[in-house]
């Protein structure tokens, strides 16, 4: 299984066209959602994850213009202490539109024993296992999000197996080994409706930068029917051509 280790916030690097938006450290955020992500400022330092300032932002103004109407949720695939969460919460409690975040909170590879990510602190003493379920739910807690986001806590592919209807935006940041990257689009990306739109996490061209799987996600979704209409450091986001 090929595997990829998440890069530290400070040394992710990736190049892309920015399509029919700007890049995000050229465009202005709209004044709500500035305001709303700068009342939680603090609480973004304080949140473990891997997600920069500019991706989170691009990754709130892409929900934000989604074209699609607010009773259509938005997914996350991977939620870990609910970073990418405050991002995308925010922008679905504007619109009122509900974020389903999905996560067994046990960890993808990379955080796991032995692994340069591992965190110590996040293992339960009783199970032995990663648990990073209790900081999503303080954040969320915390950002005042509890009735935006909805937390579910399973494995993405038996969870899209009994999801019964279409979305308007997917983000994928989940498990970053190929099977579970594979697995967690195949499951999810046939919900998405048309001109809706799909997110990617940690795409890295150049494969020195990081592992292969998003970014052979990323080349799939746009060799069937996706067309990017944004990139901001390793964030790609796509929209779904109408048929």
């Amino acid at each position: 299984m090929a595997l990829h280790s998440k890069s530290p916030s400070n040394s992710k690097r990736s190049v892309g066209s920015p399509g029919d938006f700007r890049n995000m450290v050229d465009r202005e955020l709209p004044h709500y959602l500035a305001l709303s992500l700068s009342r939680n400022k603090e609480l973004i330092r304080a949140t473990k994850g891997f997600m920069p300032p500019d991706e989170g932002t691009g990754l709130a103004l892409s929900l934000h213009h989604c074209e699609l109407p607010n009773l259509l949720p938005a997914v996350e695939i991977g939620s870990y202490a609910g970073l990418s969460a405050i991002y995308l919460g925010t922008v679905a409690k504007e619109q009122g539109r509900l974020l389903i975040s999905v996560d067994h909170h046990h960890g993808s590879e990379e955080n796991q024993l032995g692994w340069e990510y591992h965190d110590a602190s996040l293992v339960d003493p009783v199970s032995g296992k990663m648990d990073t379920l209790y900081l999503f739910r303080r954040t969320i807690e915390l950002a005042e999000l509890g009735d935006s986001v909805v937390t579910v806590v399973a494995d993405s592919e038996r969870f899209a197996s009994v999801y019964p209807g279409e979305i308007a935006f997917l983000f994928i940041d989940g498990g970053h080994g190929m099977d579970q990257a594979q697995n967690d689009f195949e499951s999810w990306v046939p919900k998405i409706a048309p001109r809706g739109l799909l997110a990617i996490h940690d795409v890295f061209p150049d494969p020195a930068l990081g592992g292969r799987a998003p970014f052979l996600l990323h080349q799939k979704a746009l060799a069937n029917g996706f067309s990017e209409t944004m990139a901001q450091g390793s964030l790609r986001v796509m929209r779904r051509d109408p048929e």
